[in-house]
């Protein structure tokens, strides 16, 4: 068995405590423009990242079960914002934060909004001691840009461990999807902050989501949340 093929048998381990977590409510609870508006440190945090279109916010529905959790839009660049949930539990005490992140990359924003968005970014993975991991989505159809590159060396930066999530696995052909794995894998080889195991997932179709939800359920056993 191979490595990849082992991070995901162990994965799977977590499939109903994944089930069980992103069962629970989730709801709105914080929105961040820079990092004086940052909520204070409690629950564990892990964030959502990913270039403008990528289908973050149809992700974050679909991993809840939620049809509007996250405004999902056509226009790109629609989260200019630090988007706070708390997942299961209660508002006060939740289990999880899931945190969305700007989306990057939008070639047709204006320079200072495309600067006021890297900057909080930048804030928010320097300072935050509870932030396990950031699930950098990628499009599965594509592949990695240019703009996902400079995201990843942030991270690297920060020394913020970080997952690569392909998105649209539903649009990509059966032919194609372990060669775009692989040459994902390829490009994370040398990268010290990111996690090996990369996750191919539709929000359209629901590939995917339970073994996300067991690597967050496998994440949050393993920091002893």
């Amino acid at each position: 068995m191979n490595d990849h093929a082992a991070d995901l048998e162990h994965a799977q381990d977590f499939t109903e405590e994944g089930k069980k977590l992103f069962a629970g409510a989730c709801d709105f609870i914080w929105a961040a423009t820079d990092i004086a508006q940052m909520p204070p440190a409690g629950a564990p945090e892990i964030a959502f990242a990913g270039r403008s279109n990528v289908g973050k916010s149809s992700l974050l529905n679909a991993l809840t079960n939620r049809k509007s959790l996250a405004r999902t839009s056509n226009t790109p660049g629609r989260t200019q914002a630090l988007n706070f949930f708390a997942l299961g539990t209660s508002l006060d005490a939740p289990r999880l934060r899931l945190v969305d992140m700007p989306g990057y990359g939008y070639a047709a924003a204006a320079k200072d909004k495309i600067a006021a968005w890297t900057r909080v970014m930048q804030d928010y993975l320097r300072g935050r001691a509870r932030l396990l991991r950031v699930f950098v989505l990628v499009d599965g159809r594509h592949g990695f840009k240019p703009p996902d590159f400079e995201m990843m060396d942030l991270l690297d930066r920060a020394a913020v461990s970080y997952q690569i999530v392909l998105t649209k696995h539903d649009a990509v052909k059966k032919g194609d999807v372990d060669a775009r794995l692989a040459e994902t894998q390829a490009a994370l080889a040398q990268r010290p902050a990111a996690f090996p195991e990369v996750l191919f997932t539709s929000s359209h179709e629901g590939d995917g989501l339970d073994v996300l939800r067991a690597a967050i359920a496998k994440l949050l056993s393993e920091h002893g949340a």
